[in-house]
């Protein structure tokens, strides 16, 4: 590859992680109802066309900035896994984590989870950012259990509830430390756990 097509392919990797921060700045400051294309444009400077040959529309945008979102995710759970006293508590310090991750970054947490994308779950095309951050409830149960990505998706799908319900002001935020004892706890207490 020439140095020209070396500079060409960096500064399309610039615009492509540019159009992507900026979605996601918009977003956390103004909702995801006011990224448009158009918007997207304006801040990054560029016309529709260059933005379209980027991503097909704002729903691949939605995803793209979901993918770096798990990755954020991933290494926030990882942090807290790791740095768990000892292993009993490493779901406890995870879910907290994941739920930390949810309220600090809502924006973000609805691209990831809310928002439609064309990201695959549970499936061999999933993205590994998203492999990454299952990876890390998984690890919190026992290797010889043999149901332990059951019991992940279980406890992914509770934390998920909790934080959308907090969230939406359907559960009150203020109960969120003892519905996480429940949920542990019962999880932890469970024959598998």
């Amino acid at each position: 590859m020439s140095a020209i097509n070396e500079r060409r392919e960096r500064e399309r990797a610039h615009r492509h992680q540019l159009i992507i921060t900026t979605a996601r700045e918009l977003a956390e400051a103004e909702g995801w109802e006011a990224v448009t294309t158009r918007r997207l444009a304006e801040r990054v400077e560029y016309s529709q066309p260059v933005l379209y040959s980027h991503f097909n529309g704002k729903d691949a945008i939605v995803s793209a900035v979901a993918i770096d979102g798990f990755s954020e995710l991933a290494a926030h759970l990882r942090r807290a896994r790791q740095a768990a006293p000892e292993p009993g508590q490493a779901l406890r310090a995870v879910c907290r984590a994941y739920l930390e991750f949810a309220t600090e970054r809502p924006a973000l947490y609805q691209a990831m989870f809310v928002l439609p994308t064309d990201l695959k779950f549970a499936s061999a095309e999933t993205p590994p950012p998203l492999r990454a951050a299952f990876g890390e409830f998984v690890s919190c149960f026992r290797l010889d259990n043999e149901r332990r990505e059951l019991f992940a998706e279980v406890t992914w799908s509770a934390l998920h509830g909790m934080a959308v319900l907090s969230d939406s002001g359907r559960i009150p935020p203020d109960g969120q430390e003892e519905r996480l004892d429940f949920l542990v706890t019962q999880i932890a207490d469970s024959p598998a756990g």
